[in-house]
């Protein structure tokens, strides 16, 4: 595949083009402290940044039944939907995207926030408009399935073979490998560069700023790994 044949590319959004690992662990904690629940430590919580709600309290308090998990997710949107102190973009993101899109590539985002949260910053960004598809992990199943990245693609029309997956978890590198698709690393989020090449990713990257010259062949970051 020539770099040069992509036609979709899917981005992640938190810990991929949002810095919003601090704003997670914190409303996740304050969930917990609506609960009565004992505060895990970030390193357990970021872990599991990238699974849908669900998925990301089953593996924090295996076990629980369904109001548990209702009341949990509810106290989490309180405090994510609710919050003053949002997140940032990464330095090149939006600036990234535009140029993307100005290229005459077909954008998407395959997410493990809700669509309400995803919605918020979207309008937030400003960059909705830059998006031609977009899947959340409530209106679909949470990665590593492939259903979501799939039901992107089946709405664009566009093949595996053509579509390229950006993430910063192993999550997003299973689903691409999933659902055939290539996939792209970037190290400067939740998961460390070296877990993330254990799953094959084409190559990892320091910025996201770093994907067009990437796409353009100008650069190689595993070479230097």
């Amino acid at each position: 595949m020539r770099r040069s044949d992509y036609r979709l590319l899917v981005f992640d959004w938190d810990g991929t083009l949002m810095d919003s690992e601090a704003q997670i662990v914190r409303c996740m904690q304050a969930a917990m402290g609506d609960m009565d629940l004992p505060v895990l430590e970030p390193p357990r919580i970021r872990d599991i940044i990238g699974l849908g709600l669900k998925e990301a309290i089953d593996r924090l308090f295996p076990g629980r039944d369904d109001a548990f998990h209702a009341r949990m997710v509810e106290r989490y949107r309180h405090h994510w939907l609710g919050s003053d102190r949002g997140s940032e973009l990464f330095e090149g993101a939006e600036r990234t995207l535009v140029e993307l899109r100005e290229r005459g590539y077909l954008l998407g985002v395959a997410t493990g926030k809700g669509r309400q949260g995803l919605d918020k910053v979207l309008v937030e960004t400003g960059l909705g408009a830059l998006f031609d598809a977009t899947r959340c992990s409530d209106e679909t199943r949470s990665k590593p399935d492939p259903l979501m990245l799939q039901e992107i693609m089946a709405v664009l029309d566009v093949t595996p073979d053509r579509t390229l997956m950006i993430g910063d978890t192993e999550y997003d590198l299973v689903m691409a490998r999933n659902a055939g698709v290539d996939a792209m690393a970037v190290g400067y989020g939740v998961h460390t560069p070296e877990r993330l090449l254990e799953h094959g990713p084409l190559d990892c990257l320091e910025r996201i700023d770093q994907l067009l010259p990437w796409l353009d062949g100008e650069l190689s970051r595993l070479a230097a790994v």
